[in-house]
């Protein structure tokens, strides 16, 4: 063999090998281009069901919001129309009174028409029927924020 045919053949053998390199090299370009791709679709998928959750979540939690105000609204208008009937003398607040602590200036009323055995009530003063009627206001109110608050949490956690 001459030495051009050796330099020809190693001319050749080398643009054989930087050929095969450069196939090899967009296989793995491909390889990699589709795993990017299919990392990219499956983010993708993820952040969309993410998505769709804090939606719903998001639905629920203003159906519970708007739940909760319904009720607070229907207790304010409950205790109004309480306080505006002990206002006007419609309704009157009593106690249950021990008959042995009775004074002779409480007028007993009975429920059994003058039986001896019939329960002893004494009427509120109208001022204290309504600081009575305040306080039980403001407890309702607390017991309602407390549920709306638990229930937040419990839709938050995702669980019961």
């Amino acid at each position: 063999m001459s030495r051009l045919q050796l330099g020809l053949g190693a001319l050749l053998l080398m643009l054989s090998a930087a050929l095969a390199w450069q196939i090899q090299g967009w296989r793995y370009g491909r390889q990699l281009a589709q795993l990017a791709q299919a990392q990219a679709a499956a983010e993708a998928t993820r952040l969309l069901v993410e998505r769709e959750q804090r939606q719903a979540l998001e639905q629920r939690l203003d159906e519970s919001e708007t739940r909760h105000f319904k009720e607070l609204a229907d207790a304010q208008q409950s205790q109004a129309r309480l306080r505006d009937r002990l206002a006007t003398a419609d309704l009157r607040l009593s106690v249950l009174v021990e008959r042995d602590t009775v004074c002779s200036t409480v007028p007993a009323t009975s429920g059994a028409g003058g039986v001896d055995h019939a329960t002893v009530r004494a009427g509120l003063e109208p001022a204290h029927a309504r600081r009575i009627v305040a306080i039980t206001d403001e407890g309702d109110r607390g017991l309602m924020a407390l549920r709306a608050c638990q229930d937040y949490v419990r839709e938050v956690r995702g669980g019961p």
